[in-house]
């Protein structure tokens, strides 16, 4: 099944989805405060009020509820290394990693995973939050059969708004992929 999104052509073999998204950012006055923080709360137990009869009998200990399996990250795959391989052939300076928008990136693909499609929200916004540059884009994409850095970059760079972003003007990049519960792998790319 082949699923398109915003200004992506990219074909995909049979019993393959590939999908990407890319969008980018300038600001235009004063750039929003940073917003991309993840916490993942899980409940904590409360210990059982004790009777205050003699008599009655002990209560058992509350028991907690097993936290819900978070998917598995994946950071420092390979995509930020085609990446800069991508900018050296266009004779462009390699992106520095950077933290802060990793943090978005795993944030981003959590959300896409979580919600079992591709899309942007807020991306490039919080990119800018990192206040590394007055720029920032995002590449989102996933694969139905699981991370292929190779393939993933192979349609980035076959799209021209994601390429465009990857050769953009940006000195910072995040990556991160997510594999959702049934094996789909989500990419978020941050660029700043």
């Amino acid at each position: 099944m082949l699923v398109l999104a915003a200004a992506v052509a990219v074909s995909a073999p049979l019993g393959h989805s590939l999908v990407a998204q890319s969008t980018a950012l300038r600001p235009i006055g004063k750039t929003p405060q940073p917003l991309h923080t993840l916490t993942i709360a899980s409940p904590t137990a409360t210990p059982a009020a004790q009777s205050p009869a003699a008599t009655a009998p002990a209560r058992a200990p509350a028991t907690r509820p097993a936290p819900a399996a978070r998917p598995p990250v994946a950071m420092g795959t390979g995509q930020w290394g085609l990446i800069n391989q991508d900018r050296a052939a266009a004779g462009l300076p390699a992106l520095r990693s950077n933290a802060c928008l990793a943090a978005i990136a795993t944030q981003n693909a959590a959300r896409m995973a979580a919600q079992g499609f591709i899309s942007h929200a807020n991306g490039p916004t919080l990119d800018l939050g990192c206040h590394l540059g007055s720029r920032a884009g995002e590449n989102v994409g996933y694969l139905s059969n699981g991370i292929n850095d190779v393939k993933m970059n192979a349609m980035f760079m076959a799209s021209p708004a994601h390429r465009a972003n990857i050769l953009g003007p940006y000195r910072y990049v995040g990556v991160a992929w997510v594999v959702a519960p049934n094996g789909n792998a989500y990419i978020a790319v941050e660029f700043s």
